[in-house]
């Protein structure tokens, strides 16, 4: 990976690789670094604490890991890659993730978000924290397959930790993009440890491993899922300055470990495959296979299914001459969607609720042909002609139709008072990977999220930045526009 300045200070994670702090904060460094040391001189002897630990546990502590386990061929990975592995598809798709990710920062909404308000500064972990949180606040953020929004966690803190270097340190447009590339990519693969994961979530299941990481998926549709998106991004910036600064963990944590010591506790399936050396021939990040999955509205990716199909049941009815009497046409509408509880909301009470619900989306776009930002408000939500189409929905889980983001379809079938039946079907939406939002489309969502804070030239200053990252000589261009 490209050094942004060597020495025992560097910052070495998974994210990034770079100065911890100028020198005007060496005495700050010493004193963290002072404390840690008396946090390590607590935990010695080690031989008590080991006495208490599972065995399984203590194995993988008293063996350290070999140069070939996954855990390794991952800390390989991230050393070696290196600006030029960039593809110009990796460059593109990398470019338009960081676009409409800053554009949620920006978005109306009650989140206070360090973008966006001036003056307002935190430390690099918490901006970090907050602005993940923005950048999930609306669910406007992109989502990939296996099932994650992947830019909402690697972005802010890759902003933060750049922020905080001085400004003879700051990395080039093109290191910038390295790092997100190679945060993108470690989540993905991890991703792929267990095929558990590919699926969207049909109920509480892993419900352990996901109040650990976080992100227990009872919050789903609450004002608190946002919370998961800013921890891991803050976390996982802590994590790395913990590191830079000589905190020790498991060299076998991404490992096939018995026991309770790995993931392989919480996946029945968990199935690790090391990370090949960039240097191989052949060897391709998986965004290049796999474009990103931008939202055209704000809600839950599943959700997109529905409302296109409703959408072209819409139009059927105003090529009948029926659209702006929907209601009084409609006598029963059945969905043909997948089988996933926490999407399954037949009357949403809250906009965070109405972001997760087949049902809501349906009928949104039944009304008006589409579902968009202003869907979602409190007036939308309670309207009469709405509540009266939710009293009339079914829902039927096909087998055919899987909790997958990859292979699930949407079906909205209508029949109406005098016994016609209309049907709309959505395979791929418009923003889905397979058919993926143009240029202008992603410009345009931007210019909407981030014109409601900033002024004009600014929107679109920081979509030049962004569209001519990879030729900066350093990001301070980018930062200065946030």
């Amino acid at each position: 990976m490209a050094d942004w300045g060597m020495g025992r200070e560097n910052i070495q994670s998974g994210l990034c690789k770079v100065p911890l702090m100028s020198s005007a904060d060496r005495d700050s460094d010493n004193r963290q670094t002072d404390m840690l040391f008396k946090v390590q001189r607590s935990f010695r002897p080690m031989s008590a604490t080991l006495r208490g630990l599972h065995q399984s546990a203590l194995d993988v502590m008293q063996h350290p890991a070999s140069e070939d386990s996954v855990t390794a061929s991952f800390g390989q990975f991230i050393q070696g890659v290196q600006p030029h592995h960039l593809t110009p598809t990796l460059l593109h798709r990398s470019k338009r993730m960081v676009l409409d990710s800053i554009g949620h920062m920006y978005a109306p909404d009650d989140i206070s978000s360090v973008y966006g308000r001036r003056g307002t500064r935190l430390s690099p972990t918490l901006a970090a924290f907050v602005n993940g949180v923005a950048a999930h606040s609306m669910d406007f953020d992109d989502t990939w397959h296996p099932a994650t929004h992947p830019s909402g966690v690697v972005l802010p803190a890759l902003l933060a930790v750049s922020d905080m270097l001085p400004n003879n340190r700051k990395p080039s447009g093109r290191d910038f993009l390295l790092a997100f590339n190679v945060g993108i990519e470690v989540q993905g693969r991890l991703m792929r440890f267990s095929n558990e994961a590919h699926n969207i979530p049909k109920s509480h299941a892993l419900a352990i491993a996901a109040s650990l990481s976080g992100a227990p998926m009872v919050n789903a549709a609450t004002q608190s899922k946002p919370l998961h998106i800013g921890n891991a991004a803050r976390l996982g910036l802590e994590a790395a300055l913990l590191a830079s600064i000589g905190l020790e963990a498991s060299p076998r944590v991404l490992d096939d470990n018995a026991g309770v010591a790995g993931f392989s506790a919480f996946y029945e399936d968990y199935a690790p495959r090391p990370l090949t050396s960039p240097e191989e021939e052949g060897v391709r990040f998986l965004l290049e296979d796999q474009d990103m999955g931008f939202k055209r509205f704000p809600a839950h990716l599943g959700m997109h299914w529905v409302a296109d199909a409703a959408a072209s049941v819409h139009k059927l009815l105003q090529g009948r001459g029926q659209g702006s009497q929907v209601v009084g046409q409609v006598q029963d509408i059945l969905l043909r969607v997948p089988c996933s509880k926490y999407i399954n909301r037949p009357f949403p009470e809250s906009e965070h609720q109405a972001r997760h619900s087949f049902q809501f989306n349906a009928c949104s776009a039944l009304l008006d042909g589409e579902v968009t930002v202003f869907s979602f408000s409190q007036e939308a939500l309670k309207r009469p002609d709405l509540l009266a189409l939710l009293r009339r929905v079914r829902v039927e889980h096909p087998h055919d139709n899987p909790a997958n983001f990859d292979r699930m379809y949407g079906e909205v079938q209508v029949t109406l008072v005098g016994g016609d039946v209309l049907k709309g079907r959505c395979d791929t939406f418009y923003g889905h990977w397979r058919n993926p939002l143009t240029n202008e489309s992603l410009r345009k969502k931007f210019r909407s999220n981030a014109g409601a804070v900033l002024p004009r030239e600014k929107v679109e200053g920081l979509i030049e930045a962004v569209e001519g990252l990879d030729r900066l000589e350093d990001c301070s261009l980018l930062l200065a526009q946030l």
